[in-house]
């Protein structure tokens, strides 16, 4: 810590620093869930069956709007910086580091985890409208799906471990 001691308390603190946690434990959610989505339409594709009516919910079209929480931890994780009265500093080295893993996550995110799922999205949208097995093609899509959502995973209990720490 930098300088003062003292633990920041007080209501608004608490607010913010619940949605801060709100926002990991969304992220958390959703990426365990890409993982596991992902790695089951491996499986099934693998088979060759049809997809299950959930399987086509999950990759309706559209943005994954559920993920995108994940850019609240950063932005409450400053603002509990900012109400802190001097306890925690952006120049911490536990700070900065949360920052450095959440840039990777980002990176991870917006270029290989949501990409891939668009992919899966598009090719998906004519078998599951006609009640078909998907084609093979999208097994490699799942194959970087899963791995990335695995790994943003990792990064997310990473920085989540560092914030608990704040070594």
């Amino acid at each position: 810590m930098s300088g003062v001691s003292r633990q920041p308390d007080g209501a608004a603190f608490d607010i913010v620093l619940l949605l801060h946690v709100g926002c990991v434990v969304a992220g958390l959610a959703t990426t365990i869930t890409s993982a596991a989505t992902a790695s089951r339409l491996k499986r099934l594709t693998q088979r060759s069956v049809p997809l299950p009516e959930s399987m086509g919910r999950y990759f309706a079209p559209g943005l994954n709007w559920a993920g995108r929480v994940m850019y609240g931890i950063p932005v409450f994780g400053v603002a509990l910086v900012a109400m802190s009265h001097g306890a925690y500093s952006l120049r911490d080295d536990w700070v900065m580091s949360g920052l450095a893993i959440f840039v990777l996550l980002v990176l991870l995110a917006e270029g290989v985890l949501w990409p891939a799922e668009r992919r899966i999205q598009a090719a998906l949208a004519q078998p599951m409208a006609q009640g078909i097995p998907p084609d093979t093609a999208v097994l490699p899509g799942a194959r970087v799906m899963a791995r990335a959502a695995t790994t943003c995973v990792v990064l997310l209990v990473a920085g989540s471990a560092l914030m608990l720490a704040q070594p």
